[in-house]
């Protein structure tokens, strides 16, 4: 029963250093805003707007995962080295 218990302390323990490990940087959130808004819109992409949104972009870690703002507003989340940016069209 012990050894059970310590195998899933260990498992446990793990899981939360491989989380920590994979979240994603602030370059990752940056990279993925900028690449999402230029798949949206070519003239988003002709104009950089990506690169202004990223750059304004706040960066937020919660340590096994993060996420980035703009004006209150969440832009991306990220775990476990993946990256979502959120689409803001949604709630209009």
């Amino acid at each position: 029963m012990r050894s059970s218990r310590f195998i899933w302390f260990v498992a446990g323990a793990l899981t939360v250093a491989l989380a920590v490990f994979l979240n994603p940087s602030p370059e990752r959130h940056r990279d993925s805003i900028k690449a999402r808004i230029a798949e949206r819109s070519e003239l988003a992409a002709l104009l950089h707007l990506g690169d202004l949104v990223a750059f304004v972009s706040n960066y937020h870690s919660l340590g096994v995962a993060s996420y980035t703002t703009v004006n209150d507003r969440t832009l991306s989340v990220g775990a476990l080295g993946v990256v979502f940016v959120l689409d803001q069209s949604a709630g209009k």
